[in-house]
């Protein structure tokens, strides 16, 4: 058929650069730092055991919409704040379907929506999705932190919620409980809710401790936390997300997470209920504290500026020291010339200009894998063609 229009909306979704450079760097010999795909921590054989185990005993049916019962009162027990498992927790289908469910519960056509950038895209085509109306605010290197005045200013009576990544995608900035607060003060002010991606919120370095936003009493019954297991379990084609949050938002959500997807695999779900009997399962397996050092070393040697994240499994790094390029032909070139693949900073900024000097490096790599980088990226230089392009 032809002539047949999409709706407005499809449109309007974030349009992911990354695709096409993945395409070009699909060939075996790619290491590939672009995306977040984990391969460390490995994942648990016993986990896969048990999967295999809950397939063999018949699980092969739905699973009920809200999540599996046992697993959900095992996340419940590992959560830093009292959850209800049956009136304040959902397994969700990812942490992407999470989002999407929670945006779709709480945002109506024009209703604003505060979101910091850089930014993960996803975010913003969640919102699109429902007809609301971004309103970015800048985080800012070196420290990636937020103005204090441009967020008051964003907050408006329009304003319905503010969504926040901690550690963040992609620049690995921790939010403190300090900025929390602030935020949670305007959230009373407006009458908004946050919505919080805390899916590597096992990966904290440096002694700082994750804090949720649900660990603020003043957002505790006005906040969506969204988890995952896709990173801190290796496990991202399990699709085992969750949503924590008040029992009024739960039901609301639960409503949208049953219309859109009916429910979680009942298998994947059974093996993590199985396995998280085991105390302190749900916690990730491996730090990424040697990765994140070892790559920081790495292409601040190359000549960027790399500064260590405080969490989470990426870092942004600055690349004018080195190159005049813009982000996206340095990501080709480096990819051609080296078969090492980064992300293009221009793609988590609404004006790609703004980005246009950064990259995103994913660090959740075998040891072995980024040591290869360092030295396929150590020899580049002394080839005939240099890698500066000053």
């Amino acid at each position: 058929m032809t002539g047949i229009p999409a709706a407005e909306r499809v449109g309007k979704l974030a349009r992911s650069g990354l695709f096409r450079l993945l395409a070009e760097g699909r060939d075996q010999e790619v290491i590939d730092l672009a995306l977040g795909i984990p391969a460390a921590p490995a994942t648990p054989p016993g986990l896969i055991e048990l999967a295999c185990a809950a397939l063999r005993d018949g699980h092969h049916q739905y699973a009920l919409p809200e999540g599996n019962a046992e697993l959900r009162q095992r996340l419940s027990a590992e959560l830093s704040v009292p959850t209800d498992p049956d009136t304040e927790l959902t397994i969700t289908v990812g942490a992407s379907e999470a989002l999407t469910s929670a945006v779709l519960a709480t945002i109506d056509p024009g209703d604003e929506v505060i979101v910091f950038e850089p930014v993960y895209e996803n975010f913003l085509s969640a919102i699109v999705l429902a007809g609301g109306v971004p309103r970015l605010v800048a985080m800012r290197a070196p420290g990636w932190r937020f103005d204090s005045t441009e967020l008051r200013a964003a907050f408006g009576p329009r304003t319905k919620a503010i969504v926040v990544c901690t550690p963040n995608n992609p620049t690995g900035h921790l939010l403190t409980r300090a900025e929390f607060a602030e935020i949670a003060r305007l959230c009373e002010q407006w009458n908004a809710i946050v919505i919080s991606d805390e899916i590597y919120s096992s990966y904290v370095y440096d002694g700082t401790n994750h804090v949720s936003a649900a660990d603020l009493p003043a957002l505790r019954e006005r906040s969506i936390v969204i988890g995952s297991l896709s990173k801190s379990h290796a496990v991202s084609g399990w699709r085992i997300g969750y949503l924590r949050a008040s029992p009024a938002l739960t039901h609301a959500m639960r409503r949208v997470h049953a219309a859109v997807c009916g429910g979680g695999p009942a298998p994947l779900q059974e093996a993590v209920a199985r396995a998280a009997a085991e105390p302190g399962f749900l916690r990730a397996t491996e730090n990424l504290g040697a990765q994140r050092d070892l790559v920081v070393s790495i292409f601040d040697d190359l000549g960027l500026r790399c500064l260590p994240p405080d969490g989470g499994c990426y870092t942004m790094a600055d690349i004018r020291a080195c190159t005049d390029e813009d982000c996206e032909s340095f990501a080709y070139r480096l990819l051609r010339e080296t078969g090492v693949m980064v992300a293009p900073g221009k793609f988590f900024f609404a004006t790609e200009a703004d980005g246009a000097h950064l990259v995103r490096i994913a660090f959740n790599r075998r040891l072995e894998t980024l040591d290869e980088v360092r030295h396929r990226l150590s020899v580049y230089p002394a080839r005939d063609h240099h890698f500066t392009a000053r």
